[in-house]
């Protein structure tokens, strides 16, 4: 299973963008469908965005439709989570995962066997 190491949180103002990576190693990045959720605190975790293996599909969660773009880079072993618009209540820890496989259960956090760290998202009003 992948290793994986988010990147590109930080505290941005409301109607801000920001960029995250989430970074992939030790094994094989293009078998895995691959991720975005959220969680903050006293919340469970969210799913945000999916993106197939090769990326011919993407999925979003109602409420970032529109505002963020999942894409990825299997030559660089790279997943990234464009976010426009951001609002306070897009403030949680974020976090990259990996499912080998398409996207079946692609919402449920237990289909996954591999997460990331988390990079925190702050979004002041």
């Amino acid at each position: 299973q992948v290793q994986l190491v988010e990147s590109g949180g930080g505290l941005v103002q409301a109607g801000d963008s920001l960029r995250l990576s989430c970074v992939a190693s030790g094994g094989t990045f293009s078998n895995n469908f691959m991720a975005w959720f959220r969680q903050a605190p006293g919340k469970e975790r969210e799913f945000v965005a999916g993106i197939s293996r090769y990326s011919t599909s993407t999925y979003y969660v109602d409420s970032v439709k529109g505002r963020c773009t999942i894409s990825r880079d299997n030559a660089k072993n790279t997943v990234y989570l464009q976010m426009r618009t951001l609002q306070p209540v897009d403030a949680a820890v974020y976090f990259c995962a990996a499912k080998l496989g398409g996207a079946s259960g692609q919402t449920t956090a237990g289909a996954y066997g591999a997460w990331g760290q988390g990079t925190q998202v702050t979004v002041s009003s």
